[in-house]
């Protein structure tokens, strides 16, 4: 028997909408519209499928509030996770949207409307409580602390929403699955206890090994339930995975497991991130949940040291077993016993007993360098479907960013660069100049900071998209905010794949050297008011904080600048 909805009630909005989505669809035309972005599109999929019930909307103030503070909704229920819908101030006063007004939410890859949003609040969330609270620090160096900050906008938008459709999806369709469909076929299978397995990373030998046991020693089935949505930038791409997922499917026994997709935009928040996916797999049916060690952690802070403690996700979620009503199953560390060609629990080898392990940091190295991967460690064909995705380093694309004032020389570094890596063979190369991908020219002409930042996005998904597809890609747009900088870098690490190779370099010319030796008087134009917001006249050019390389063609010349950032790519090993 599947597990109760948290709160009691499924609140699954697209069936309970059904019968009026015509009307709605019809209203949405004719209302101001916001269009979601990738993270806030995720989350609505799973409000309206039911995944994050009780919620029925983006969070109100109130709600926000008391999660933040207690982890609970303002009417007591545990959820550990603020669901919220940001908002810029220009777009809230274009729509001219308040307390009562209707939006339309709109899928951001074709434009469908997707839900209307009945505004409840407007309001100024304090960011830096959110981070400390949710994530246990104001610290950059933690993913969903730095969204927070360069990607979040000012204002929280908080309401209910009444449903018109779900999100289309072409990729996988047969494995996904809404909580009500997930239910539906645990009952049709008989199915009374189902074990969950979440993950964002490929699955080897060990981690089938550790839910057979979880399974069997519980005499229960498992649902390896992967997130497909927004996971830590430089994860292995779904696709990949996905493949890797099918491919180990096969090695389960006989109707034992199930595979299905989960569109969830992950926070890495750790112990709340644990509490929060156990709320979800309840909601999806299951009725135990194994949780590992350090659960969704984003890694290393800003001082070298874990942000939370390996068994503290366990803990909070033992906190609040009484309440989740879903069986927490520890995740077990298993090793490999070469004598016995089988995984134990680390703590279950005898002393003495020879054991063998890879690290994550050991397999990129052999996928990186092409060296052998072990069939005792994984499968031939989880190995294959990774080495397609993930080729050797001299064979992944890259992006080098090129950040200066214009006329620092960045324009002449990066067409020399193009020149050099045609010379060497081996990949193709794109160059893209200027402030605009269509528009090499475009530096002398007038932007505001909002149109600086958007044309840098759409430098970033080309430059990704290429090197995805195995490019040296050389970019160089003034790209004066660090935070334009930090989201180019999380889009090119995100969506480039094995591509996802990003390497900022700050031409630190001096403003003087660029104004003295302007040749087509731009610098001029702009003191004269004939071009506004130009960078270095009324517009300011923020030093970047963490540049893998810093130049200047007043103490550098072009071919020793050129040499040093080959340097760098090859002390990377990607030439």
């Amino acid at each position: 028997m599947a597990n109760a909805p948290h709160g009691g009630v499924l609140k699954d909005l697209v069936v309970r909408d059904a019968e009026i989505s015509s009307q709605l669809r019809e209203e949405a035309a004719g209302l101001p519209d916001i269009v979601l972005t990738e993270r806030q599109l995720c989350d609505l999929e799973l409000i309206t499928n039911g995944g994050f019930s009780p919620l029925e909307g983006f969070m109100n103030e109130r709600d926000y509030k008391s999660v933040v503070d207690t982890l609970r909704l303002a009417d007591g229920i545990l959820f550990p996770m603020p669901i919220t819908l940001d908002v810029s101030k220009a777009r809230l006063d274009e729509l001219k949207i308040s307390p009562g007004s209707r939006l339309a939410l709109r899928d951001p890859r074709d434009d469908e409307a997707l839900a209307i949003l009945a505004v409840e609040d407007i309001y100024i969330p304090d960011r830096v409580k959110e981070a400390e609270k949710v994530f246990g620090a104001d610290d950059p160096a933690h993913p969903s602390v730095a969204y927070l900050r360069n990607r979040v906008q000012d204002y929280y938008v908080g309401g209910t929403v009444q449903a018109i459709q779900a999100p289309n999806h072409f990729d996988y369709v047969a494995l996904r699955y809404t909580p009500a469909e997930l239910r539906s076929h645990f009952k049709k299978l008989a199915w009374r206890k189902v074990v969950a397995f979440q993950t964002r990373n490929p699955m080897h030998r060990a981690h089938r090994e550790l839910t057979v046991r979880a399974a069997r020693q519980r005499q229960a089935n498992v649902l390896i339930h992967p997130v497909v949505g927004l996971t830590k930038p430089g994860d292995v791409d779904h696709y990949t995975r996905v493949r890797v997922y099918e491919a180990i499917m096969a090695k389960y026994p006989n109707g034992m497991g199930h595979l299905a997709l989960l569109p969830l935009a992950m926070r890495m928040a750790g112990p709340r991130e644990a509490v929060w996916h156990a709320i979800i797999r309840k909601n999806f049916g299951a009725t135990h949940f194994i949780v590992g060690r350090d659960h969704a952690g984003p890694g290393k802070n800003s001082q070298g040291k874990d942000f939370y403690g390996p068994y503290d996700a366990q803990d909070l979620v033992s906190k609040y077993h009484e309440e989740l009503k879903i069986e927490m199953v520890p995740f077990q560390q298993m090793t490999y016993l070469p004598s016995t060609d089988e995984y134990q629990p680390v703590d279950e080898v005898p002393k003495g007993v020879q054991t063998l392990d890879i690290s994550g940091t050991e397999l990129r190295r052999r996928l990186r360098t092409g060296a052998s991967i072990p069939d005792w460690f994984s499968y031939d064909a989880v190995v294959k479907t990774l080495r397609e995705s993930y080729p050797p380093r001299d064979k992944q694309g890259f992006v080098i960013f090129l950040t200066g004032l214009y006329n620092s020389g960045k324009d002449t570094i990066a067409k020399a660069l193009q020149v050099t890596f045609n010379q060497q063979g081996g990949r193709s190369v794109s160059l893209l100049l200027g402030e605009n991908v269509r528009d090499d020219s475009s530096i002398e002409k007038s932007y505001t900071a909002e149109e600086r930042h958007e044309n840098a996005q759409r430098i970033a998904f080309v430059s990704a998209e290429l090197a995805r597809a195995g490019a040296a890609v050389v970019v160089a747009p003034v790209a004066p905010l660090e935070s334009t900088r930090q989201s180019v870098r999380d889009t090119v690490l995100h969506s480039g794949g094995a591509g996802g190779n990003f390497f900022l370099i700050h031409v630190a010319t001096p403003l003087e050297h660029c104004e003295r030796t302007d040749r087509r008087g731009v610098y001029d134009r702009a003191r004269k008011g004939e071009i506004k917001g130009f960078v270095g006249v009324d517009a300011t050019y923020e030093n970047p904080e963490k540049a893998d390389l810093v130049v200047d063609v007043t103490t550098q010349s072009i071919p020793g600048i050129v040499h040093s950032i080959v340097l760098l790519l090859e002390a990377s090993s990607l030439l």
